[in-house]
């Protein structure tokens, strides 16, 4: 088992045993990775204290047997998992009191696995990996980073690229484009191009619209690089700057910039977020900043740790998240300006997106 793999599994034992617990069965597929190293789309894992066994059909046992070679493989046959469940259970000595993945798990899977094992206990965890997936290794930040300099590229190159007349569904296919060619193994999400009255909806799927002179485009894109993921967001002005967009641009900076000031590690989410809402709040857009200053970055584009208005749980040192604050306003449009951090004990310890923030783009 690779070292990294090695430690993550001892720390689930190690819960394990706080919690009086014989098994554990991992379902989420990011879980899986991040525990095994295994990278198809169909497994199940058991970590005992003292085994640890990957699950999966015909299609993947030569690649999980490669990928996560200390793992022992259990192949699944043509058979339902729930009706190996119990054969299974008994290989590994009957383990009374197993633990299961209550947030990836269906109602009604978790009620056919207990009626399966009349005897066993099955008790429900929730983000016990993802709390572990918090914090990144070296490995984990060396794919971050390089996920991140191929997002800081495509910015760069889509600057150059827009035009008057430009369609937004344009703009974001020359972004992915340039993504999938130099270094992404794809893209994080669905590339967003929003310009103009589309800009105030902060998730706005690019359509026909076009590009002009003198409204505001944001850009907010990502890379995929062997599993692990980035996300920047840019705000654009095409030909000239407009009183209104230079003062609602000044604002969300600031904002964002007094979160990455004043941050630290062991802080709640909540008092990052206020961080930057206060500054938002202070300049009177309080009801256009709705959405949460941020979130984990990894293995998912959307995971742990949360940073918001309701985020209680504090960041831990070595996390990785965005610090994106917003101004939309309906009508007109909006402003959100998107950076990833890596927190430390004493502040932010690198900010891994570095694409310019100069917003005006000269007309061509």
């Amino acid at each position: 088992m690779a070292a990294q793999h090695r430690e993550r599994v001892e720390a689930v034992r190690h819960r394990m045993a706080e919690e009086n617990l014989e098994a554990v069965f991992i379902t989420y597929l990011p879980n899986v990775r991040y525990l095994s190293g295994f990278t198809g789309s169909a497994a199940v894992l058991c970590i005992t204290p003292s085994g640890a066994w990957i699950m999966t059909d015909f299609r993947y046992w030569e690649q999980a047997a490669r990928e996560a070679p200390d793992f022992t493989l259990y192949r699944l046959q043509s058979r339902r998992f729930v009706e190996i469940l119990p054969e299974f259970l008994g290989e590994i000595g009957s383990p009374r009191r197993v633990a299961f993945e209550s947030a990836h798990l269906t109602v009604d899977q978790w009620m056919s696995w207990k009626e399966a094992t009349p005897e066993v206990e099955w008790v429900p965890i929730k983000d016990w990996i993802e709390a572990l997936r918090a914090v990144k290794d070296k490995g984990e930040l060396a794919r971050i980073r390089e996920a991140a300099r191929i997002a800081d590229a495509t910015v760069a190159y889509l600057r150059r690229r827009l035009r008057p007349g430009m369609t937004e569904r344009e703009a974001a296919w020359l972004a992915e484009q340039y993504l999938r060619t130099h270094g992404g193994d794809d893209v994080a999400f669905d590339v967003i191009v929003a310009s103009g009255p589309n800009a105030a909806m902060a998730h706005h799927h690019p359509g026909d619209r076009r590009l002009r002179i003198g409204e505001p485009i944001i850009v907010d894109l990502g890379a995929r690089v062997d599993g692990y993921h980035s996300d920047i967001t840019r705000t654009f002005v095409l030909g000239r700057m407009p009183r209104r967009f230079q003062e609602l641009y000044a604002i969300v900076l600031r904002a964002q910039e007094a979160a990455i000031r004043n941050m630290r590690a062991g802080m709640p989410g909540k008092e990052i977020d206020a961080l930057a809402r206060a500054v938002i709040e202070e300049a009177g857009y309080a009801d256009a900043f709705g959405h949460g200053l941020g979130h984990g970055v990894g293995l998912e584009i959307h995971e742990k740790p949360s940073v918001g208005p309701i985020a209680e749980d504090p960041i831990p040192a070595g996390a990785v998240f965005t610090v994106e604050p917003g101004i939309y306003i309906r009508g007109w449009g909006g402003i959100r300006i998107e950076d990833m951090v890596v927190i430390g004990t004493d502040g932010v310890r690198e900010v891994l997106t570095c694409a310019s923030r100069d917003p005006l783009i000269p007309a061509r």
